[in-house]
């Protein structure tokens, strides 16, 4: 049975309720899921794939008091594991996204799934999108 850790931080509830859709998707394809802020994670070699999950910042960037510093001391386990992004947005256009995925193909880190962004609280179909990214991750 695969192992897959999904990792995020929220500041309203919305990235968590997208964490746990994710979760969701990863058992209902029969796989182990491991629901984790940001701030729980020790590391990702135990797992055989990771979902992120961050909501836009700022002038849409990475929250970077606890996300953004766990990012980075696991970005070089990520090459080669199956990865996949996912966050909520409430200005712009979504850049941040693009952003994080460029700064995933910089660090050798290929994403398995396309990202899923929503503005806001995720609807029904945004929470589908988050269960479909983490039975792909499965």
């Amino acid at each position: 049975m695969s192992k897959v850790a999904v990792i995020f931080w929220s500041g309203t509830g919305n990235t968590e309720a997208m964490a746990q859709a994710v979760a969701e998707g990863v058992k209902a394809a029969g796989a182990e899921a491991d629901l984790l802020t940001c701030t729980e994670v020790n590391g990702v070699e135990a797992y055989d794939a990771v979902a992120l999950g961050c909501p836009a910042m700022g002038a849409e960037e990475l929250e970077d008091g606890e996300f953004l510093p766990m990012l980075e001391s696991i970005e070089a386990a990520l090459a080669g594991k199956k990865t996949a992004l996912f966050g909520s947005y409430g200005w712009g256009d979504g850049e941040w996204m693009r952003s994080w995925e460029a700064r995933c193909a910089e660090k050798g880190i290929t994403l398995a799934a396309d990202s899923v962004t929503v503005n806001e609280a995720p609807d029904e179909d945004g929470l589908t999108a988050c269960k479909a990214l983490g039975a792909a991750l499965a």
